[in-house]
């Protein structure tokens, strides 16, 4: 047969669908491919990433289950005195807890937990240390050595900023012969660090120092060395510019025993050149220097504190019985009494007033502290003992231990401030 009028093979596997031009095909039922897609269950899973791999941007969640927002809201409730447990965990929970956002949120959701610090030096060998007080707990507890510049030092100033940083400045350095120094350096309660700060303009010790509108302020003292001498000048320390600059010089030159700030002015009580007591305010929006004569430092050498934009001092050695200020009087008034003295020896006196959780808290140099809720009514205004220690012998023997030397202070608290974290 001619090969031209041979019949066509037909391949049985093949499908008709192919053969759209033919006649014979338009009439028969088309074929339908099959889809081609993707299991919905695949033969092998996928790989979980590992823990080092970080080429898929991909990370661990912050706990397992939950949304790292979620896991957040559950982390700022932990106590403080626990967050050092958290660093331990991983390293994106330390991440975490050094970056300010953690504790700024804290701080916005009122969680944030205040804790005393106190700074002191031991009467035996002199040395510089600090503890801290978690009210909670009701026990100081010791922290790792303050900067080798401030382990010795003396007449340097203490002040807070943002509420969480604490800074040291000025003061004398043993190691460099006594001279003055113009140092600052700050303790963040965050990232649990110290850290430099820009030095004062001035170098300058036994001044005073204070915090009003966010900005750190210091002012007379003396400038050690061979030029030793009061100082007029003053300086401001602004965070967010990170620098220092001169303010107006006060109205004569004084050396500070005792400082506070109280409605919008800073007083300043201390000895002038010629040994004399001066007292002075400084006004930050006149910018100027006054003097004042009024009743408000007429007899005003004690620690004192604001709380609730009222003046507050200890009105006996111990700070067992408080008096406050009355504007409208323009005198000191005695509105709090314990009346539970314990001596008058260096051991229990009273070395600092703190405001802590609404209340007073009196700090003496045997490490005792006592807190008074001042805002309650007349007679209802009831003492507690945060922490009991050094007060334990009766008044009668106090008295005898001091009478027979025994009643000097084991440490000095020089300074004594709040940070909340």
């Amino acid at each position: 047969m001619d090969r031209r009028n041979r019949a066509p093979l037909v391949d049985s596997s093949a499908c008709l669908c192919r053969a759209e031009k033919s006649a014979a095909a338009r009439r028969m039922k088309s074929c339908v491919q099959p889809s081609l897609r993707a299991s919905i269950h695949p033969l092998k899973p996928k790989a979980s990433p590992r823990r080092g791999d970080r080429s898929r941007g991909e990370q661990w969640p912050l706990l397992p289950g939950l949304p790292d927002d979620l896991a957040i809201a559950c982390l700022i409730r932990v106590p403080r005195a626990d967050h050092w447990k958290l660093r331990l965990v991983c390293r994106r929970w330390s991440r975490l807890l050094a970056g300010n956002y953690f504790y700024g949120l804290r701080r916005r959701l009122g969680l944030a937990e205040p804790w005393v610090y106190a700074v002191r030096r031991d009467a035996r060998d002199g040395r510089v240390s600090w503890d801290v007080l978690d009210p909670a707990r009701g026990a100081w507890r010791a922290l790792p050595p303050v900067p080798r510049e401030y382990a010795g030092a003396d007449g340097f100033g203490a002040a807070v900023l943002g509420g969480c940083h604490l800074y040291l400045l000025g003061g004398r350095d043993p190691r460099r012969g006594g001279g003055a120094m113009r140092r600052v350096v700050f303790y963040s309660a965050r990232s649990n660090r110290w850290h430099r700060a820009p030095d004062m303009l001035r170098r300058r010790q036994c001044f005073g120092a204070c915090v009003m509108g966010g900005r750190l302020y210091v002012a007379g003292g003396e400038s050690g060395g061979g030029g030793g001498g009061a100082l007029r000048s003053a300086e401001v320390f602004d965070p967010a510019k990170n620098r220092w600059s001169f303010v107006s010089e006060m109205a004569a030159a004084v050396v500070p025993f005792v400082s506070a700030v109280h409605g919008g002015r800073w007083y300043v009580k201390g000895l002038g050149a010629q040994q004399q007591v001066l007292s002075q305010a400084y006004s930050p929006e006149a910018d100027e220097w006054s003097v004042v004569l009024d009743g408000m430092v007429t007899g005003w050498r004690s620690p004192s504190a604001c709380l609730d934009g009222r003046l507050y001092a200890a009105d006996c050695k111990d700070g067992c019985r408080l008096r406050a200020y009355d504007e409208a009087a323009g005198a000191w008034t005695t509105c709090i009494d314990s009346k539970q003295h314990r001596g008058t020896s260096q051991a229990v006196e009273a070395a600092a007033i703190v405001a802590l959780h609404g209340k007073l808290c009196v700090v003496r140099n045997d490490m005792s502290v006592s807190a008074v809720d001042v805002t309650a009514g007349a007679g209802s205004q009831r003492w507690e003992n945060l922490v009991v220690k050094g007060h334990v012998k009766s008044f009668v023997t106090g008295l005898l231990s001091n009478i027979a030397g025994r009643g000097r202070a084991k440490n000095h608290i020089l300074h004594c401030q709040v940070l909340e974290a």
